[in-house]
Formats: C-alpha cells, sequence, structure tokens
C-alpha cells in the first residue's frame, strides 16, 4: 500500500492498522465532530501537552514559539480536521507533515509521548464541548473517542493502544495526569504562547480572554504546577467568561461553527500543492 506524501509517494507502514478518517458514517456525529467548540480548548491541549517534559523539550527546542506562537495551534486543529473530518488523502498530508517536523526532534516519535498528545485533544474537546456546549452523553463520548483513534495511529500509536472505551481513557488519563511534570522548557513555552510578542495585533487583543479560558480549564493540579495564579478573582472571571462564550456560541448559525475545519483543510491542501510543486 502506498499514500501520497510531501515530497512523493512512498509505502506508509501504519496504513494497514489506521482506522477509515474522514469517513463518519453518522450525518450528526460528523456535524459534531465539524463543530469549532473545540478549539477553545486548544490552548488547554498545548499546555498539557508539554507537562511532559519530553515533549516540552522538543517543543521548546524546535518551535518557533516566540515569534508565531498561534502557529502550533493552527497546525494542531488543522491536523485534528484532517484526520477526524477530512479524506483518507488528508489524513495521509496531515500525517506527512508532523512526521516531517518530528523529523529531528528527540523523543518526538515515542508512542507514549504521541499518545499522550493525542489524548490531550480528545479529552480537551470533550471538556469545551461540556462546558461551552451541551452535556455530552456516555454513547457520544464513545462514539468521539472511536473518532478521534485515527489522531493516536497517524501519529504512530499502534491502534491496540488507543484507549477503546471511556472507561478505559478515563483510567488511562487519571494516570497520565499523575506523572507529569512541568519544567522551565514547559514554562517558557508558555510565556511565548499566553504573552506573545511578535503576533499580529488581534491575537495580542484576543488574549486576555484566551489566558483565562486556558488557565481556567487545566486540572487543579497542572495549573498549580505552572504557578498559575487561581483565586477567587480569577475563578469569578473564568465564570463570567464561560457564560459570555456560552450566548455568543448560542447564537451562532451551525454552519458558522462548522466554518473553520473546511478553511483549514482548504489552507493544508494549498500547501501541500505548493510543497510538491517545487
Amino acid at each position: 500500500m502506498t499514500t501520497r506524501r510531501p515530497g512523493g509517494t512512498v509505502p506508509d507502514a501504519h496504513r494497514a492498522s489506521r482506522p477509515p478518517s474522514g469517513r463518519v458514517a453518522d450525518r450528526d456525529l460528523r456535524r459534531f465532530l465539524a463543530d469549532s467548540t473545540p478549539v477553545a480548548a486548544g490552548g488547554r491541549a498545548i499546555l498539557l501537552q508539554i507537562a511532559d517534559p519530553v515533549v516540552a523539550a522538543g517543543v521548546r527546542r524546535h518551535s518557533d514559539f516566540a515569534r508565531r506562537p498561534q502557529q502550533r495551534l493552527a497546525h494542531t486543529l488543522m491536523f485534528v480536521s484532517a484526520v477526524v473530518i477530512g479524506t483518507d488523502d488528508d489524513a495521509a498530508t496531515a500525517a506527512a507533515f508532523v512526521n516531517r517536523a518530528h523529523r529531528p526532534v528527540a523523543g518526538a516519535d515515542e508512542v507514549d509521548r504521541q499518545r499522550w498528545v493525542a489524548a490531550t485533544l480528545y479529552d480537551s474537546a470533550m471538556r469545551a464541548h461540556e462546558l461551552f456546549g451541551d452535556p455530552v452523553d456516555g454513547r457520544r463520548a464513545q462514539a468521539v473517542l472511536d473518532a478521534y483513534a485515527p489522531i493516536g495511529t497517524a501519529l504512530r500509536v499502534p491502534a491496540d493502544r488507543w484507549p477503546t472505551t471511556v472507561a478505559a481513557f478515563e483510567r488511562y488519563w487519571d494516570a497520565e495526569l499523575e506523572r507529569l511534570e512541568v519544567t522551565d522548557d514547559a514554562r517558557g513555552v508558555v510565556r511565548d504562547l499566553l504573552h506573545p510578542r511578535f503576533a499580529p495585533l488581534w491575537v495580542r487583543a484576543a488574549m486576555p480572554l484566551v489566558r483565562i479560558v486556558t488557565v481556567g480549564m487545566l486540572p487543579d493540579a497542572v495549573r498549580s504546577q505552572y504557578g498559575f495564579a487561581w483565586g477567587p478573582r480569577e475563578r469569578r472571571r473564568f465564570r463570567r467568561t464561560v457564560r459570555l462564550v456560552r450566548v455568543v456560541r448560542a447564537v451562532l448559525p451551525g454552519w458558522l461553527l462548522r466554518l473553520p475545519g473546511p478553511l483549514l483543510l482548504r489552507a493544508m491542501r494549498s500547501a501541500s500543492n505548493k510543497y510538491l510543486s517545487r
């Protein structure tokens, strides 16, 4: 089996074990997966990812966070969109870009690290829907967990290493939270991410809102390790922000909430075509 990747057609050793991507048959589930509400939890996912010291060291040494802090978030959202709601070709393209970016990063291909990255994306998406949208019942949570399995295999996690039930995921998640350690590398990335010096004006203008949402959504123990202030004033601001986001989300039409995914996929396809045409 071969897969088209940037730079040519090469054998894909992981193709056989990867569940079909972008082929969600259930229309309601597909609409749920395409909803952009999890974008609000993008910062949370990144902070949880880099609370793993190996991930933090790789990001700190090989990412241009100081000058383009929004780039990792955009690339992460693009990757999720491609694998979860895109076509098989989209998923292969996104995986190829990620693998190429990880090539010089020590430890980036470790299964446990990549499984953690994928897990933060699923958990953050679910927390965002519960906080800003509607309650997610067990059946829907299981369906989304299954839909996110290709994220793990796209990151070279063997299919049998992804939790198969929500209960198994929660056990895995709780155990992983216990081993996290926020290092100076992680704190340096967070400074660049939450206090960007070179970002466009509109990004910097949005950062107070992004900071309160990101910090507020973190698990208590991880928030404490980062050293974020979280007293009565911060809690009140977080509750007010959540209410505001819920109100705004409730009045937005569904098509607008689902628009970012197709736009990200279009941008990725354009980037891939430019790369292949060189």
